[in-house]
C-alpha cells in the first residue's frame, strides 16, 4: 500500500498540509486523513488536496500526531519566508498581516468576504494555493 505524502507548512496561527499524492491513495486512507482533520476541527479541501487546522504546532508535533493515529505517511516540512505584507483592515483580526491569518479564516474569507480589499484576500489565497 502506498504511503500518503504530507507536506507541512506552518503559519502564525495554524498549519496547512498538502497531500501530494491524494489521487493515488485508497478510499480507506483518504477517510483516515479526513477523520484526522475532522477530529481536530479542521477543514479538508479536496480541490487543493490540502487540509488546515487552526492550532499552533511544530513539525515534530504534527509527525507525532500522525504516528499516534497509525496513518502511514511520509511527512516533510516546507519552510516559508516572512516578509512585510499588507495588513487586514477590518474585523477581529484588524492589524494582522494577511500572511499571519489562519488558513481556516482565509477559507472563510474566500466564500464570504466581498469588501474593498478583496484583491489582497485573493492574492493571499493564491499564494497559499487555497
Amino acid at each position: 500500500m502506498i504511503k500518503a505524502h504530507l507536506v507541512f507548512t506552518k503559519y502564525h496561527n495554524s498549519y496547512r498540509v498538502d497531500v501530494k499524492n491524494l489521487e493515488k491513495l485508497s478510499v480507506e486512507q483518504i477517510k483516515e486523513l479526513q477523520d484526522f482533520v475532522d477530529n481536530r476541527k479542521g477543514i479538508f479541501d479536496f480541490t487543493s488536496y490540502s487540509f488546515v487546522i487552526q492550532k499552533r504546532v511544530e513539525f515534530y508535533q504534527f509527525v507525532a500526531l500522525i504516528e499516534c493515529t497509525n496513518i502511514k505517511a511520509r511527512c516533510e516540512e516546507y519552510i516559508t519566508e516572512v516578509k512585510s505584507e499588507p495588513r487586514i483592515g477590518f474585523g477581529q483580526y484588524k492589524g494582522m498581516c494577511y500572511s499571519d491569518l489562519a488558513n481556516s479564516y482565509m477559507l472563510w474569507l474566500k466564500t464570504n468576504y466581498r469588501g474593498y480589499d478583496r484583491e489582497l484576500v485573493d492574492a493571499e489565497l493564491k499564494k497559499r494555493n487555497l
